[in-house]
């Protein structure tokens, strides 16, 4: 079954509340949306949102991967050869992980339409259901401790609290003052997004610990490249220490796991560049008997939906972070995952299920 056209649209959806971490403000769901037509029809949808502080990639430098790069290598190709597809895409250019990642999720909706089975089963089924934390955005400990509340209230009883934004004494009135307004019963896991250096983050750790406010993880607490840093945390912590923007590709999972720098590591689709490359980490990181969770940018919820189903999937994957849909003030896509307070359900309709993008929100297509 031949790849007969690919096309992108570039969209922009509103969040409800600005999204605030220790690299970024966010107010604007910027994407590129792809859609690959196969013969007899077959469709299949993928996303990629600009995440410069992170992955580097720009709405330009994706719509230009997609269309000037990867559109002429793949037109024609047979989606029942996916490994040739893949390896052409993965290998066509340097980087540029977000545009790959929704090529190849566009891609493998293709293919598990074209087999009339849910992308969950065709990676594997291990869930049909997972549960979602909520992200509080770093802001003063008054003002976070009133949105840890207001989610609690909503039902969601696992909270990821931002912090790494300014002086460690700050980020420890913040948890201070979230375990007082919500109680003991809330799993609380904190991301950093490289906000401390080794022994700041040693130190917060540690006094955070000596108050008790039970902290379940710690994100990616120095910098990405900082590789001994994240295993001297890690080796002088009780906390469990989560590696994020320090794995990219299945070499940074190995030397990661090789050195014991952290205790779990998170995968994002567009750290990877899809779904292929990701089944690779999750893999490897099962070898090692280390369990990790599957997070997200801002993304709608067609790219949190291929997130979800990949999720889903592996057994070692037992955290999801997947509340960006939740943030925005309409959904882009008709289908996909549905929500039902922190439960998302997967469904059982081929592919991802997407049915159609939501028009009033693409700005240009291609």
């Amino acid at each position: 079954m031949q790849i007969q056209n690919i096309e992108t649209f570039q969209t922009a959806i509103p969040l409800h509340t600005p999204f605030k971490t220790a690299l970024r403000t966010v107010t604007i769901a910027e994407s590129i949306v792809v859609k690959i037509t196969c013969e007899g029809g077959v469709t299949g949808f993928g996303e990629a949102p600009p995440t410069h502080v992170i992955t580097g990639d720009s709405l330009a430098s994706i719509d230009f991967a997609i269309n000037r790069v990867f559109k002429p290598l793949l037109l024609g190709m047979d989606i029942d050869a996916r490994e040739q597809i893949f390896e052409k895409l993965h290998g066509s250019m340097v980087g540029n992980p977000s545009a790959k990642a929704a090529v190849d999720i566009a891609l493998y909706d293709c293919i598990a339409n074209a087999a009339s089975t849910p992308l969950v089963s065709f990676l594997g089924g291990y869930r049909k259901e997972i549960e979602t934390d909520y992200t509080v955005s770093v802001n003063t400990p008054q003002e976070m401790a009133a949105d840890a509340r207001k989610y609690i209230d909503n039902g969601f009883n696992v909270l990821k609290i931002k912090v790494g934004k300014d002086q460690i004494e700050q980020d420890v009135k913040r948890i201070q003052a979230i375990r007082q307004e919500i109680g003991d019963d809330t799993l609380i896991r904190l991301d950093a997004n490289q906000g401390w250096n080794a022994k700041e983050a040693v130190k917060a750790i540690r006094q955070m610990e000596s108050l008790g406010l039970d902290i379940e993880l710690i994100e990616q607490p120095v910098n990405a490249y900082d590789i001994e840093g994240l295993k001297y945390v890690t080796d002088n912590t009780e906390t469990p220490i989560m590696a994020d923007e320090s794995v990219f590709s299945p070499l940074d999972a190995k030397r990661i796991l090789e050195n014991k720098a952290a205790d779990l590591i998170n995968i994002k689709l567009m750290k990877a560049g899809g779904i292929h490359q990701a089944l690779k980490i999750a893999t490897l990181a099962q070898a090692y008997g280390v369990e990790c969770m599957v997070g997200s940018m801002i993304e709608t919820k067609l790219g949190i939906t291929a997130a979800a189903h990949f999720a889903a999937s592996q057994p070692n994957v037992t955290r999801y972070d997947f509340d960006a849909p939740l943030m925005l003030t309409d959904d882009l896509i008709q289908g996909g995952v549905t929500y039902e307070g922190k439960l998302i359900r997967l469904g059982t309709a081929a592919g991802l299920g997407i049915k159609k993008i939501n028009k009033q929100y693409i700005i240009n297509q291609q």
